[in-house]
């Protein structure tokens, strides 16, 4: 932006100087021909020259003023450019007839021929410059009264007319340098005001994406410890209301029973409210603390066998990797969910957990032969109102992994999540 408002600065001061100097220039060069050429009056002008000045001299003064009145009009004529030009010139070339000294008046014409003609008549404008100044300087005035001053006269002409084009050319060249900067200054402009309004903009957006990464961040957390309540305290409070109801129906028959349920129920709890302090501190489950994923998907399998007195077998296939924290407790959580379901749903006596390491994944499989259920129709899942099935899938899912379900009604049902085996480091 700051190179842009200078090169424009430049260009308005260079403009300033050139107004001023066709503003005032005309009437300082008239005078001083004027004044030159009284003062070498006796030596170069004739008196019929004398004449024609003293009357050209206030004409063209006149004219000057003209000129001057129409510029400051806000819409002067557009012939009224071409007039002064051709007026002046004639008048220069009098007056450089009558004294060479009025030559400098004549000189305008190379400066101002192609702001006040247009394009095709300022090189014939200059042109006829040309032929004035070679007049004044071929030595005799004009016309040429020798076959010499004839000869000096083209000569001169030759090399005003040489000067004429070279100096059309460079100011041509210079006019489309000067446009091709002033594009160029209002394209770096333009590209600063687009991209200071994508800055605001951008700004703007980060704003709002720090706001939903926010609220994303708070409803992740949300699910999260949601889905941990389901997973622990739930379930760790299913368990001990299913203890306690075996301790109130067996407390008169078997008090060693009871007793033996109610230390179940106790242990429960107790494993229930570690894992919801670990939940809120967003570490590791209790069974991962100590063991690798195997040995404690191993004892969660045992132990759900032992607390619901269904048969059921842990199997691990495949070469054992030490798994990253956040896959390993992912499929203990989906253990278990699923084994949560069998127990409360299926009514099997039998089920099936394996655990599988195939190279770039890792898949855990619990089978049981209980009831089934058709897939279709559970009711879709919506994070608010359930962790079954959808819940197994949306852990699944963070994880860029999967869970499958595969069951019919009378024929066990079977889940299967696959999720990728990143590394322990």
């Amino acid at each position: 932006m700051g190179a842009g408002r200078t090169g424009r600065n430049a260009a308005a001061a260079a403009e300033q100087g050139w107004e001023q100097f066709f503003r005032y220039g005309p009437y300082g060069l008239l005078g001083l021909a004027t004044v030159v050429s009284a003062m070498s009056a006796d030596l170069i002008m004739s008196r019929t020259g004398m004449y024609v000045a003293g009357v050209l001299v206030p004409v063209a003064l006149m004219l000057q003023l003209w000129w001057s009145w129409i510029r400051r009009r806000p819409a002067g004529r557009s012939w009224s450019p071409s007039v002064y030009f051709v007026s002046r010139t004639v008048l220069a070339f009098v007056l450089s007839w009558s004294s060479p000294f009025f030559s400098m008046f004549a000189l305008l014409g190379y400066f101002d021929a192609s702001r006040l003609l247009p394009k095709r008549a300022a090189r014939v404008g200059m042109l006829a410059t040309a032929v004035t100044m070679a007049g004044s300087q071929c030595g005799s005035g004009f016309p040429p009264d020798t076959l010499t001053n004839w000869t000096a006269f083209g000569i001169l002409l030759a090399l005003h007319s040489t000067l004429v084009l070279v100096f059309a050319q460079i100011g041509t060249r210079e006019a489309e340098h000067a446009r091709t900067q002033l594009d160029t200054i209002a394209e770096l402009e333009s590209a600063n005001a687009r991209l200071e309004q994508a800055l605001t903009e951008n700004a703007g957006l980060h704003a709002q994406l720090l706001v939903q990464a926010r609220e994303a961040g708070v409803a992740d957390e949300r699910s999260r410890l949601a889905a941990e309540i389901h997973d622990t305290i739930a379930q760790g409070l299913t368990g001990i209301i299913t203890q306690l109801q075996v301790v109130a129906s067996t407390a008169d028959s078997d008090p060693a029973l009871a007793r033996a349920h109610l230390d179940r129920a106790a242990a429960l709890a107790r494993h229930s409210l570690g894992e919801a302090r670990r939940s809120v501190s967003n570490l590791v489950p209790v069974a991962l603390a100590h063991d690798a994923l195997p040995e404690a998907l191993g004892k969660t399998v045992a132990s759900w066998a032992e607390r619901t007195g269904v048969r059921a077998e842990f199997t691990v296939t495949g070469t054992i990797e030490p798994l990253h924290d956040e896959v390993g407790v992912t499929l203990l959580r989906i253990a278990e969910e699923a084994l949560a379901n069998v127990g409360r749903h299926s009514g099997a006596a039998r089920v099936g957990v394996t655990l599988s390491f195939m190279g770039d994944e890792v898949t855990l499989d619990v089978r049981d032969d209980g009831c089934g259920f058709d897939p279709v129709a559970l009711p879709p899942y919506r994070g608010s109102d359930g962790f079954g099935l959808g819940g197994m899938n949306a852990r699944a899912e963070r994880m860029a992994g999967a869970v499958v379900v595969e069951s019919e009604p009378g024929n066990g049902a079977a889940v299967s999540a696959r999720v990728p085996l990143v590394p322990h480091h």
